[in-house]
């Protein structure tokens, strides 16, 4: 099963698909993942993101679809792939539909984490994330641990907010979304591939109704 999980910055994309990965063995494909091991990788493909990312240019469609090509030729999971960032545009969402169908692969499911924008900024600027494992926590509704033990991996960790956790960077982020990607919801909805869950409900909700849509 290959799925692509939608929604904008700070949905939960990355947690739902850590989930899934560890419950169905799949692989989560994140883009921003898969820049930082390439560049450090030596590969030709590695070479070529050092380079692009070294001189403070975007990095191409051509480039981020030349490695998950690299990924999805790899032995294939069990459980298949989870796409989390990626397509962001239209052009992508063709360019990933191309190379599905080239490597005899398909599209089975599209996962819109849908969010209530005044509720998500609330949310987002509460977050701290693990510097081990990168579980996410909550101000609100899941503290830090008062002992500084991540549930998630066992270690007793360093608890960071990012940079741009912030309401104005979060608000350009969000126009950035609905600008570039949330197109992609009309796109996947009329080829009949789109499921909306409620990605402001608790994560196990969110995991219960992906679940669902997944059955």
């Amino acid at each position: 099963m290959n799925i692509i999980l939608l929604g904008p910055p700070g949905a939960g994309k990355g947690t739902q698909a850590r989930r899934l990965a560890e419950e169905r063995n799949m692989v989560q494909l994140s883009t921003g993942d898969m820049l930082r091991a390439a560049r450090t990788s030596g590969t030709d493909m590695g070479k070529r993101v050092a380079d692009v990312m070294d001189r403070g240019d975007l990095v191409t469609d051509e480039i981020v679809i030349g490695l998950i090509r690299e990924q999805l030729t790899y032995d294939e999971p069990a459980g298949g792939y989870i796409f989390d960032g990626f397509p962001r545009t239209l052009a992508q969402a063709d360019a990933l539909g191309n190379l599905l169908t080239e490597l005899g692969e398909g599209l089975d499911s599209v996962i819109e984490m849908k969010v209530d924008d005044e509720a998500l900024v609330a949310r987002i600027t509460a977050r701290s994330t693990c510097s081990n494992c990168g579980e996410v926590y909550n101000d609100q509704i899941k503290p830090i641990p008062a002992d500084g033990v991540c549930t998630n991996c066992g270690e007793k960790a360093e608890f960071t907010r990012r940079a741009d956790d912030n309401a104005d960077a979060l608000t350009t982020r969000l126009m950035a979304y609905y600008k570039q990607t949330s197109p992609l919801i009309g796109y996947y909805y009329a080829r009949g591939d789109l499921t909306t869950v409620d990605g402001l409900a608790s994560m196990d909700d969110v995991a219960g109704a992906i679940k669902a849509a997944l059955a």
